[in-house]
Order: structure tokens, then C-alpha cells, then sequence
């Protein structure tokens, strides 16, 4: 078993990283869990999208 860590500012960039990923896998996908974390520096809000794919057999 394996797992695949994924962490972008913005999720259409965690979302395209993850498709090229899983277009690419010679494995079979166990699970993918996923987290956003929020924070405030400043005035501004900066997010954090971040995914773990957890898969077997495939590329690492």
C-alpha cells in the first residue's frame, strides 16, 4: 500500500494535480481523503486544499 500527498492553494489545481495522477495510475485506489484549512494573515484569507490518495500496486 501506498500514498499519494496532494497540497494546493486553489482546489482547481488540486483537482487537475489529482487527475493527472489518477490518469496515470497503474494502481487501484484504496481511498482519498480530503481537508481545507483556512487561515487569516492580515486582511486576507489564504486557503489550503489538500488531498491523500491512498492506493496500491502502480507508480509511486
Amino acid at each position: 500500500m501506498k500514498v499519494k500527498i496532494f497540497d494546493e492553494n486553489h482546489e482547481k489545481d488540486l483537482e487537475k494535480n489529482i487527475n493527472d495522477f489518477l490518469s496515470t495510475l497503474e494502481g487501484e485506489v484504496i481511498d482519498i481523503k480530503f481537508q481545507v484549512g483556512v487561515s487569516i494573515f492580515a486582511e486576507e484569507q489564504v486557503f489550503c486544499f489538500s488531498a491523500m490518495i491512498v492506493y496500491e500496486g502502480g507508480k509511486s
